[in-house]
């Protein structure tokens, strides 16, 4: 029996938007009906150019169905960009965590979420940010895993053994023939971490921006979220706290109100009395 979280087991039994959008803008499909999980993914943008409704239909296990209704709930109100910086660990920590087996189902999120970005792009006719431009093998053939798949979820997550990589993803769970590409795989990831390793280190982070980016996120953003709003730290710099608001926050007129006191007081009580909140509005 699998250890799920209260809000793993919440969004399995009480799925929220299931179902398809509307003349969606973007429709992005991965996995395999065959191989036991499948994933469509529909979003329509609002004349802002943020993401106003997002949809799922999955086919697969609870982790499936969870991961897929969070991720259409952090989708909404966001631009594109800012909803392809989510990563499949930002899905599951939005759950409370997932069991290792079941990470492939984060991952599976994120990959529906590339394929309808990119179908957004290609339907519009505009240039695909390079990150999105697909130019993968597809390693392991039983799971329909591309290569940029299983790299990202090493990095990510530092993966090291293909054990590890099949849980993620499930890449080489069927035949194994594809073993030796993913073993090669982690090495070629190992070796570019020691590179980085090797170069200099970055500035140091401001020690309080760690505390400040948790706040927002356990105190504020969820607050936000139940009136449809959000919040995003921009940067930290010295006590300027540089956030912006997104969804329904975005537009509100008593915005100001909500920087001052729902915002830059409280992270003044809690974490330094200097800090000075804000806005940045593009």
């Amino acid at each position: 029996m699998w250890d799920y979280t209260d809000k793993v087991l919440d969004h399995f039994m009480n799925p929220r938007n299931v179902g398809e959008v509307e003349n969606p803008d973007g429709v992005g499909e991965v996995g395999s009906m065959a191989c036991g999980d499948a994933l469509r993914l529909t979003f329509r943008l609002d004349d802002q150019q943020r993401i106003a409704e997002a949809k799922f239909q999955t086919f697969g296990c609870g982790s499936a169905i969870a991961s897929s209704s969070i991720l259409t709930e952090m989708l909404v109100g966001k631009t594109l960009e800012e909803a392809g910086k989510i990563t499949n660990q930002d899905i599951a920590e939005m759950l409370g965590g997932l069991p290792r087996a079941k990470m492939h189902c984060s991952v599976m999120g994120r990959e529906a979420l590339e394929a309808a970005m990119l179908d957004y792009y290609k339907r519009q006719g505009k240039g695909v940010p390079c990150t999105l431009i697909d130019q993968d093998v597809e390693i392991c053939h039983c799971y329909q895993v591309r290569r940029s798949t299983i790299k990202d979820a090493i990095l990510r997550n530092g993966l090291e053994t293909v054990e590890d990589v099949t849980a993620y993803t499930k890449a080489g769970g069927g035949c194994t023939s594809c073993h030796p590409e993913i073993e090669a795989l982690i090495e070629e990831c190992r070796a570019e971490g020691a590179e980085q390793a090797d170069e200099p280190d970055a500035a140091p982070e401001d020690p309080r921006e760690a505390k400040i980016r948790d706040y927002l996120e356990r105190d504020i953003a969820r607050s936000l979220r139940l009136d449809g709003g959000d919040i995003e730290l921009v940067k930290v710099d010295g006590n300027d706290v540089h956030v912006r608001l997104v969804g329904a926050c975005a537009s509100c007129p008593a915005s100001k109100v909500t920087i001052k006191d729902v915002i830059e007081a409280p992270l003044r009580e809690h974490i330094d009395e200097n800090l000075v909140v804000i806005e940045v509005t593009r």
